[in-house]
């Protein structure tokens, strides 16, 4: 009976320890390994020139190493690039890396589609295909990396392309780890921010992991009836219930949770809404991103004017919260948030 190889890159650092146990081989061995398969990213066990040839060869029999290869990839005029992949089943995802003045963020997809059907959101209407693997996730790095120059890095990662991060837990939490492990893709935990609608049992249990990272909450509205209209996860998950976890959620010193909040044009964006938002974010420790809506075909609802913004973010900040108004980016190429969809342009 033949035995399926199994995806070294599927492993966290305890499993690949264990792993590499199995056949009696010492610990520093699975270090090795992290460093090979995710800090050097090579794609073949002879690449590994620090293992012996007759370990490699064991290793190459039951086991392999995954990549991801871009079908497509598209560059904006403010110098966003979006990556198309395709999944061996044939299903697509796209990856999004983001130019600032001192950073470089890569925005990755941990779902193939997404089941929250948030209204403005193209990513919703496309309904979920599946999970992701930890590969498949760690993958769009490595692949996005390699199209670098050699002065250009990337510096910070968020969990917020297709899908929703929590609804895929296991293997989000396995890919941070292995993303801020030192021995892996030594990313600062201060520099991976997962983003959520705000799944209640598992932001209860992230509570409780060691795994650290930033944690940004889509909020986009301050009444339940608005959040419920736009998010329709908001009826099982309610706003009341998101923002009481959101108050005993365990941070580090100084850490806020981020709140993410899509302006529409006469939907959330009244002076009424910004003022009740007040109320509801206090005694949390937060900042608001303010994303005024990225337009597309499929999506009925309108971006407010910059005077309803500007607006909006006066009252936050007259009220005390830090407020930022989020510029679109890549939007000309459809990479801005809330327009993935995981086709091929033609």
């Amino acid at each position: 009976m033949k035995t399926e190889k199994v995806d070294l890159k599927n492993f966290s650092p305890s499993e690949l320890e264990s792993f590499i146990a199995s056949f009696g081989k010492e610990r520093y061995r699975s270090i090795q390994l992290l460093r090979w398969l995710h800090k050097i990213g090579v794609h073949h066990f002879d690449e590994m020139t620090n293992l012996s040839k007759g370990f490699r060869q064991e290793l190459n029999q039951i086991c392999f190493i995954s990549s991801l290869s871009p079908l497509q990839i598209e560059k904006s005029k403010d110098g966003t690039q979006k990556f198309l992949f395709q999944l061996e089943d044939g299903n697509r995802i796209e990856s999004v890396l983001i130019p600032e003045k001192k950073r470089l963020t890569l925005c990755l997809s941990t779902q193939a589609g997404c089941a929250m059907g948030c209204r403005f959101c193209l990513t919703g209407k496309m309904g979920l295909k599946r999970n992701l693997t930890t590969a498949e996730i760690l993958n769009q790095v490595l692949a996005v990396k390699k199209t670098l120059s050699d002065k250009a890095s990337v510096t910070n990662i968020v969990l917020m392309g297709m899908g929703e991060p929590l609804a895929n837990y296991a293997n989000t939490l396995k890919a941070i780890e292995l993303m801020t492990h030192p021995d892996a893709f030594k990313f600062s935990s201060r520099r991976v921010t997962l983003s959520t609608v705000g799944l209640i049992p598992e932001l209860e249990s992230l509570a409780k992991e060691k795994t650290r990272f930033r944690l940004a909450i889509s909020l986009n509205a301050s009444d339940e009836e608005t959040r419920s209209r736009l998010m329709p996860i908001n009826r099982r998950h309610p706003l009341k219930k998101l923002l009481e976890l959101c108050r005993r959620f365990p941070l580090p010193p100084r850490a806020r949770i981020t709140f993410e909040y899509v302006l529409l044009e006469g939907e959330n964006d009244s002076p009424k809404d910004a003022k009740r938002l007040l109320t509801l974010l206090k005694q949390i420790p937060s900042k608001i991103n303010l994303i005024p809506l990225n337009e597309a075909p499929g999506i009925p609802y309108q971006k407010p004017s910059e005077e309803r913004v500007r607006q909006f973010q006066e009252i936050l900040m007259e009220g005390g919260l830090t407020a930022i108004v989020r510029a679109s980016k890549g939007a000309e190429i459809s990479a801005a948030c809330g327009q993935l969809q995981g086709k091929t342009t033609d």
